[in-house]
């Protein structure tokens, strides 16, 4: 049987585990110190722990719980990563350069069973969740890296494979993790949750008060493109989407995102821009338009760069804020999913 990742244990997981083998809980932060502030990969390293500990810790837990299959480099720096699991499972993560820093887009589930029917991550179906240790290996991997170089994570966004909001525990224990000051001291407002609109988990999301910033993955303005876009809908139409947006921003006064791809003669024409700023005017939140990497198998174009800045226009001129992502990666297996999609048909045609 697979061992357990440590990052699956918060500190607070980790003090109860101490506690239940009969150790002092104060070991807790000598132990999150070795792992996020020194980022060692193996338990002997831990040279202030007792060596009975370190033997029970061995037995117990693995540290990484991720290796690399592959990594491709785009002529911009950024940088897709395929990680293997310990069951086998692919997933991948992406490291992007901006000018406020490096954020890493991690993966909250192996596939994805939402079926938006532009995305790529949906070519392959939901295995099965990520455990929050995992999501944190994802991170953790990168920041091995890029502690070569003396730089590190500045920003996360779980936008990567899968619903975070379908994986609810995992993804809280995650955020715990990168974001405890005895963890890697990330602060909240440099991590976004993104969802496709899973209301009930909005709400418990609403109930926690919690800083992480929110995103939704809206892509329409109206019932009935949404409905041929996002199965979701189906579910959580907009107007019970709305509802629990407007009862989050009310109850945490913290601004949304709105996150719209722009799909060639679909759904970025004037008329709906104007259905986009009807349907969010007078909220606290404001729309990032996200130019579309087009993925072969589901047939969408990408919007040219003259109608994308006339959609940003239509918005700002409506009172709706906005801003025009530049792409990434497009010179690579960019889409969410793609790398995994063929590193799988490749393994199974072998």
């Amino acid at each position: 049987m697979d061992m357990q990742t440590i990052y699956d244990l918060d500190l607070q997981g980790l003090e109860a585990w101490l506690k239940e083998h009969g150790e002092k809980t104060y070991r807790a932060k000598q132990i999150y110190s070795w792992l996020y502030r020194k980022r060692v990969l193996g338990f002997d390293e831990m040279t202030d722990l007792p060596a009975s500990l370190i033997a029970v810790l061995k037995e117990t837990f693995v540290i990484m719980p991720v290796t690399l299959v592959e990594k491709q480099v785009a002529r911009d720096k950024t940088a897709k990563y395929l990680f293997e699991l310990s069951d086998g499972s692919t997933i991948e993560t992406v490291l992007m350069h901006f000018n406020f820093g490096k954020s890493v887009c991690v993966s909250s589930q192996v596939g994805c069973n939402m079926g938006c029917t532009f995305c790529a991550s949906g070519l392959l179906k939901k295995q099965r969740d990520l455990t929050g240790g995992e999501m944190v290996g994802e991170i953790m991997y990168i920041q091995k890296e890029l502690d070569a170089e003396g730089s590190r994570v500045d920003n996360i966004v779980i936008m990567g494979t899968g619903e975070p909001f379908d994986n609810y525990d995992n993804v809280m224990l995650f955020c715990r993790t990168v974001n405890s000051d005895h963890g890697l001291a990330i602060g909240a407002r440099h991590i976004t949750i993104s969802t496709c609109g899973i209301v009930p988990r909005i709400n418990d999301f609403a109930d926690e008060h919690l800083q992480y910033n929110l995103a939704i993955s809206l892509h329409a303005p109206s019932d009935e493109l949404r409905d041929r876009l996002m199965p979701v809908n189906h579910a959580y139409p907009i107007p019970v989407l709305m509802n629990a947006l407007k009862r989050y921003s009310e109850g945490n006064h913290r601004r949304l995102t709105f996150e719209y791809i722009l799909l060639k003669g679909v759904n970025d024409s004037d008329g709906h821009a104007v259905q986009l700023a009807d349907l969010i005017r007078g909220m606290n939140a404001y729309v990032n338009l996200i130019p579309y990497n087009q993925v072969d198998e589901n047939g969408y174009g990408s919007t040219d760069e003259r109608t994308a800045l006339r959609f940003y226009d239509v918005l700002m001129k409506h009172g709706v804020k906005a801003t025009l992502r530049s792409k990434h990666g497009d010179d690579i297996d960019a889409a969410c999913g793609q790398l995994r999609a063929r590193h799988e048909r490749n393994r199974n045609d072998s």
